[in-house]
């Protein structure tokens, strides 16, 4: 059941855009040392790697995982399989700001779904909220500056991004739409492993056509080692660590506003790389996204 938006709730919906904004910067560093689904599939094993101590019980024959594997398999395909492989996918032709623009639509999206395919109602709050939102983002991937905007240009990595937008909603609604057994559903570690052991077939099997096909390649050094680090601790375990029980509180159309956040956090992140101070424009997006996220939350 969905609950009311608490402070508690707000941080952890918060820290996965953050992470997820320095995923996106690392993914479009390394494009060139590494390809998508090869990314994806390291990373995934690394995460595992890290979680391993922590739940290893969920792969014994008689953890209730085994009874519910239709289910799992089917949010490993989604949150871990296919959403990131795409965004690495998107990140090899579309620049970081169509791609960030993209992936805004994601407030939309949610509330689409979960019309659709979860019988969930759509109040003028959340309409509200979604515009307010999407005025943010649109001012921060601006600049302030109209023109800005009217010069994108589409390419096939947009479409990528899109899709992997549509997936992410389908996962967060299916993370709230049915109850696991208790001692999965309560033990953080072992409903991400739950999710994960599923999710590395997937992500393994994407990773498998793409070296069939000869367009996987990897370019070993520091750099990409450091950076598979990042995304297996950061944007991996902790993001979904937080984002799994954010959506459960808040509930998936509420979380999909944050979201929103992390077009803002790669301009501040950007601007930390490149030395350029904050503008004034990015203080009225940040007010407006987070106007968006209060008037949706709102009873």
């Amino acid at each position: 059941m969905t609950q009311k938006l608490t402070p508690g709730t707000a941080v952890l919906l918060v820290i996965p855009p953050l992470l997820w904004a320095g995923n996106a910067v690392v993914g479009r560093l390394v494009h060139e040392l590494i390809s998508p689904s090869a990314l994806n599939f390291i990373r995934w094993v690394l995460a595992f790697a890290i979680l391993l101590p922590l739940a290893h019980s969920v792969l014994r024959k008689d953890s209730p995982l085994w009874p519910h594997w239709r289910r799992y398999a089917l949010l490993g395909l989604l949150g871990i399989g296919l959403y990131n492989a795409l965004q690495y996918m998107a990140l090899q032709t579309s620049t970081p700001i169509n791609a960030t623009l993209v992936g805004s639509s994601m407030p939309v999206w949610m509330l689409a779904v979960g019309a659709l395919f979860f019988k969930a109602a759509i109040t003028r709050r959340q309409l509200l909220g979604a515009f307010l939102s999407m005025c943010g983002v649109l001012l921060v991937l601006s600049r302030g500056e109209w023109s800005q905007l009217m010069a994108f240009r589409l390419v096939p990595g947009d479409l990528f991004m899109l899709l992997a937008t549509v997936s992410w909603a389908f996962y967060s609604w299916l993370l709230s739409a049915t109850r696991e057994p208790t001692n999965i559903r309560n033990d953080w570690a072992a409903f991400l492993m739950a999710q994960m052991v599923f999710g590395l077939a997937w992500s393994g099997s994407f990773a498998g056509v793409e070296w069939a096909t000869g367009y996987s390649h990897i370019a070993w050094g520091w750099p990409l080692m450091a950076a598979l680090v990042f995304i297996a601790v950061g944007p991996a375990v902790l993001a979904y660590r937080c984002w799994g029980v954010g959506v459960q509180r808040a509930g998936p159309a509420v979380a999909g506003f944050f979201v929103n956040l992390t077009p803002l956090f790669a301009g501040v992140l950007s601007a930390a790389f490149l030395g350029e101070t904050p503008q004034l424009f990015h203080g009225v997006a940040f007010a407006l996204i987070v106007g968006g996220i209060v008037v949706s939350s709102r009873r």
